[in-house]
C-alpha cells in the first residue's frame, strides 16, 4: 500500500509538471523566437525554414531601434500613461469597489461589467470628438481616460472580491471605536487587500501599456506610445523583422520586471496581511 501511494504521488507529480510544460511551452517558444529574431541580421531573420538553434548574432536590430527612432520617447510616453491609468484607476476604483461590496449595490456593479463589455472601438469616435473640442488631442490626459476605460473596470472588479473577504465584524468595530465610513475603509479595509491593490495594479499597467486603440487615434508626435511606435515601424517599402522583433523585446521587458518585482510583493501581504480566525 505504501509503494501504491507513492508511485500515485509521483505519477500526479509527474502529470502535473507534464501538462504545466506543456500549457507553457507555446508561450515559452514565442518568446524564444522573438528574442532570437531581434538577434538576427535581416537576411537570416527573413530566411525559410527559419532557424532557431544555429544562427549569427548581430545587435542591428537594437541600434537602429534607438539611432532611427526616438524610441526612449516613447517608453517614456508608455510609462507617463501607464503610470497615470494606474494612479487614477486606483483612486476612483478602490472606494468604488468598497462601496459596491460593502453596501451590495448589485446594479452599479452590473453597469460597470457592460461598460467594459462593450467593444472599445464603440467608445473611439465619440471621445475623438469630446477631445478635439478641448484641444486635448495629443495629450498624456486625452490617452489616460481612455485607458480607463479598460482599467477602472478592471480595477473595481477585481477589488469587490477582495473588500468581500474582509471580515464585517472588524469595519463594525472601527465604527465602534469612531472611524468614520472613510476612516474604516483607509485604516482597516485597505491593509487587509494589499495584496489585491498590488494585482489589480499590475493588470492595470499592462493593460494600458499595451493599447494600441485609443492611442492610435489620440496621440501624436509627441505623445505617441510604444504600441504606436512599432506600427510607425512597418512601411510600404520594407519591413525589417530584426527590427521590429528588437522593439517588441524592449517592450515586452518592462512588463515582465514589474511581474518579477510585484510577484515577491503579492506573497509578502498573503503571508503578512492573513487574518486569523
Amino acid at each position: 500500500m505504501v509503494r501504491r501511494g507513492g508511485v500515485r504521488r509521483w505519477l500526479s507529480t509527474v502529470g502535473f509538471y507534464g501538462l504545466a510544460v506543456m500549457f507553457m511551452l507555446p508561450t515559452v517558444f514565442v518568446f524564444y523566437w522573438m528574442i532570437t529574431l531581434s538577434l538576427k541580421p535581416q537576411v537570416e531573420a527573413t530566411a525559410y525554414p527559419p532557424s532557431f538553434v544555429r544562427f549569427s548574432v548581430s545587435m542591428a536590430g537594437y541600434r537602429e531601434v534607438f539611432t532611427k527612432y526616438p524610441f526612449l520617447l516613447y517608453t517614456w510616453n508608455s510609462l507617463v500613461v501607464a503610470a497615470g491609468c494606474t494612479a487614477l484607476g486606483l483612486a476612483v476604483g478602490l472606494p468604488a469597489a468598497y462601496s459596491i461590496a460593502r453596501w451590495r449595490q448589485q446594479r452599479l456593479a452590473l453597469a460597470i461589467l457592460v461598460a467594459r463589455i462593450i467593444p472599445g472601438i464603440a467608445y473611439l469616435i465619440p471621445w475623438y470628438i469630446f477631445f478635439r473640442r478641448l484641444r486635448m488631442v495629443d495629450t498624456y490626459g486625452a490617452l489616460i481616460l481612455t485607458h480607463l476605460i479598460v482599467g477602472l473596470p478592471i480595477i473595481i472588479w477585481v477589488m469587490i472580491s477582495f473588500f468581500e473577504d474582509v471580515p464585517a465584524d472588524l469595519e463594525d468595530a472601527g465604527l465602534i471605536d469612531g472611524c468614520s465610513y472613510f476612516g474604516v475603509f483607509w485604516r482597516v479595509a485597505l491593509p487587509l487587500v494589499k495584496p489585491g491593490i498590488v494585482a489589480t495594479a499590475i493588470l492595470s499597467f499592462v493593460f494600458s501599456w499595451n493599447n494600441f486603440l485609443f492611442s492610435v487615434i489620440l496621440a501624436g508626435r509627441e505623445t505617441r506610445t510604444l504600441p504606436i511606435a512599432v506600427y510607425t515601424m512597418i512601411s510600404y517599402e520594407e519591413i525589417n523583422w530584426g527590427t521590429l522583433a528588437a522593439a517588441a523585446t524592449l517592450i515586452t521587458l518592462p512588463v515582465l520586471l514589474v511581474a518579477l518585482v510585484a510577484q515577491r510583493h503579492i506573497v509578502t501581504g498573503l503571508t503578512f496581511g492573513a487574518v486569523k480566525q
